[in-house]
């Protein structure tokens, strides 16, 4: 990221005394020295990290402050694009989608930190919460810089019930940070877009990691925390949250979330979405498999002790495993 010509952020300021504005970003080392402590976090105290315990909590809570990137979105230099380059960026279908979706993710985070008790969760949260009105941000930076047209917003609404409404967003990042994961790197491999546009987005794309590491320690500590009859109801909601993400990612129930139809955009565009990103047809199972290596890749610096998301990538082999045996039990062409 280097800097632009604009002037300030519209975002407020993060919570919990982080500051924004102490990257030079116009230092490579800066922000290189940034990236990597985005990227890499060890808890210094020895010993187990199990959920429900206060040295748990502690070092989840830790991470996720220790690691914070400082970026600005107000100075981004978005990069020229050519003609062709900007024509399949706009083409994309996914603008609505994701900026409404950043809007929601920040007000849902933050309902539920001010619902809950414990000061390291509710700060982490909040953090987070701040930290997806930044990713909208980002994205309204990107659209303006290339004349991608939006459909109207609509009002940001806080949820009636937030422990559901943070379920529903914690585990849908998990679904579209894993299958992001592997269409970013196909988008480097294949050069369809510029190495600079890419480069651009990837804290971006690092910070969703951070974001989904951090909802998988807190649901194995809530977890923990929670009496036998507590944890069968909990356990219900979220047998309900994957059902009706697993409706929405196929898109018959578009809208379910708001009451509304959807806009005409791509509801599962990132399970289906590699033919956007490369020129090169890529097999469900290679693309899977591309997802794997870069969900492992970008966890491996963060300390072992964490727990990480596991539920979509256990899916995933699955599927590689079923799809690597109906091609073998496929009959040949004669």
């Amino acid at each position: 990221m280097t800097p632009s010509a604009q002037e300030a952020d519209t975002l407020p300021p993060p919570p919990g005394g982080l500051v924004l504005g102490v990257l030079d970003q116009t230092d490579p080392a800066a922000v290189a020295a940034a990236d990597h402590a985005a990227r890499h976090w060890q808890w210094t105290d020895p010993g187990p990290l199990r959920p429900g315990t206060a040295a748990h909590r502690r070092a989840a809570a830790a991470m996720f402050r220790d690691t914070f990137n400082p970026y600005k979105p107000s100075i981004i230099a978005w990069p020229k694009l050519e003609p062709a380059a900007r024509d399949r960026l706009v083409s994309l279908p996914i603008w609505d989608i994701a900026v409404q979706t950043e809007g929601k993710a920040r007000l849902r985070m933050l309902a539920y930190a001010h619902a809950i008790d414990d000061p390291d969760w509710r700060a982490a949260i909040e953090q987070n919460g701040w930290e997806e009105g930044r990713h909208k941000q980002v994205l309204a930076d990107l659209v303006a810089a290339y004349g991608i047209a939006l459909a109207p917003e609509p009002p940001y609404l806080p949820p009636r019930d937030a422990e559901w409404a943070y379920l529903v967003t914690g585990f849908s990042e998990c679904i579209d940070s894993f299958f992001a994961f592997g269409l970013f790197e196909l988008a480097k491999r294949s050069g369809y877009f510029p190495p600079a546009l890419v480069d651009t987005f990837e804290p971006v794309i690092q910070e969703e990691t951070r974001h989904i590491l951090l909802f998988a320690n807190w649901l194995a500590a809530h977890r923990a925390g929670l009496s036998l009859p507590r944890r069968i109801w909990f356990e219900m909601r979220v047998i309900a949250v994957w059902a009706f993400l697993g409706w929405e990612r196929v898109g018959i129930a578009r809208g379910l979330d708001d009451g509304k139809q959807a806009p005409a955009q791509d509801n599962s565009f990132t399970l289906t979405g590699s033919q956007a990103v490369s020129d090169v047809d890529v097999s469900p199972a290679d693309l899977m498999a591309i997802c794997l290596a870069e969900n492992d890749r970008r966890f491996a610096g963060y300390d072992a002790r964490l727990r990480r998301p596991t539920t979509t990538p256990a899916l995933a082999r699955l599927a590689i495993r079923v799809l690597g045996l109906l091609r073998r039990r496929a009959p040949r062409p004669t």
